[in-house]
């Protein structure tokens, strides 16, 4: 073979050569085109080459970016810097309803925390509890708080409010035993408030009349009546806050302890409250019966009658029937058969209306609460509830 041919079959050979090198090259490419990797690995190994300029690096998912930081705001900061935007309304009592708008980028905590004041024309609020509401970045939510009055003369209505800068310091030791308590009802923790800022006494809170009284009420709490079980657990946290009996008005009513403990709904916190074990309420209602303070002793009658019906059916009527006892204590007996809420007590009342005359007052007296009993005890089981049934706050005349 001459010079020329051998040059010519190098050539050739190198050609081929290339050209197959090419050919298995563009096949392996599109093989790994079309095969998927695992995942795992191919986050890993992009996470390992980072920087490095390797060819797996292209082909790797890269590593997603942290979550933005929540920001945690106090309020008042929050709407400082325009974090957040906010309208407030209330009833200047114990609602208050936040708009909030998220203005940052970013996820928001905003943090309100107890005894934060808001002011509006109908009085000043401060917020019951502490509470922590999560915003989305640009998110608006409406919320709900409660709140309590710092004033009695707070005019109970719908109206704007804004955030104030107002503190009250002689209130922070019941917002502590509050955030410590959630079991406290908003109306008794009110009571409280306003026992510490203004010290009203129990008549203020009272939904009870008072005895002996005539006079019109010259506490303008209307708005800030409540149930007597309230009044007695505002009496329970200010004795557990620390704060003496003698410095606070509302302890001085000897009234109210012997209402919570003829109301059910009051009576097993005012056993607790002034100290009365099961075993020394008969003492208790025999002590406030016949030694008791005289403007409420006949009212010892009614927890008898709910308490002790078995004493009572046979006592009351006797009571009713004596000419030389008190007239007031005759009617109350009267009523009182009726809060036995015993079979047993409908036919002594209707023997009552007959022996004592239907033309008399007495007599009436027996009708009514006869009437009244005839209807409890006729009423569905599951509808039925053990309430006052005849209850008198204030009996007519005088002991």
């Amino acid at each position: 073979m001459n010079r020329a041919a051998l040059v010519i079959c190098l050539v050739a050979a190198l050609f081929l050569g290339g050209a197959c090198g090419w050919f298995l090259r563009g096949v392996r490419e599109t093989r790994s085109l079309n095969t998927p990797e695992p995942l795992a690995p191919v986050i890993a190994a992009g996470r390992g080459l980072s920087g490095a300029g390797g060819a797996g690096h292209s082909r790797a998912s890269p590593t997603p970016p942290p979550p933005p930081q929540t920001l945690i705001e106090d309020l008042l900061i929050a709407l400082q810097d325009k974090t957040l935007t906010a309208e407030f309304r209330g009833n200047a009592r114990d609602r208050l309803r936040m708009m909030g708008i998220n203005r940052s980028t970013q996820p928001l905590r905003l943090s309100i925390p107890a005894g934060q004041a808001f002011e509006g024309a109908n009085g000043l609020v401060v917020s019951l509890r502490p509470y922590v509401v999560d915003f989305h970045p640009g998110e608006t939510r409406i919320e709900e708080f409660k709140s309590i009055a710092t004033a009695s003369t707070n005019r109970i209505a719908d109206g704007a409010l804004a955030v104030s800068t107002a503190t009250f310091p002689k209130l922070q030791p019941l917002l502590e035993f509050v955030a410590d308590h959630p079991e406290i009802a908003a109306p008794a923790a009110q009571t409280a408030a306003l026992a510490i800022l203004e010290n009203l006494p129990a008549s203020a809170f009272a939904k009870f009349a008072e005895t002996g009284n005539d006079l019109p009420n010259q506490w303008d709490t209307t708005s800030f009546k409540v149930e007597t079980a309230d009044i007695v657990q505002a009496l329970m946290m200010l004795r557990q806050m620390g704060i003496p009996d003698e410095q606070l008005a509302i302890t001085v009513d000897p009234q109210t302890k012997i209402e919570a403990m003829i109301d059910p709904l009051a009576h097993a916190i005012a056993m607790r409250h002034y100290g009365i074990t099961p075993e020394a309420e008969w003492s208790y209602w025999k002590h406030e019966l016949l030694e008791g303070d005289p403007s409420t002793r006949h009212y010892a009658l009614h927890g008898i009658a709910r308490y002790f019906p078995d004493v009572a059916l046979p006592m009351l009527p006797r009571w009713a029937r004596e000419p030389r006892t008190s007239p007031i204590f005759r009617t109350v007996a009267i009523q009182a058969l009726a809060e036995t809420q015993r079979a047993e007590a409908l036919p002594l009342l209707r023997q009552l209306e007959s022996d004592l005359g239907p033309q008399t007052e007495m007599g009436r007296t027996a009708g009514e609460a006869a009437g009244i009993m005839d209807k409890v005890l006729n009423r569905p089981a599951a509808t039925a509830q053990k309430t006052v049934v005849f209850r008198m706050s204030k009996a007519p005349g005088s002991l």
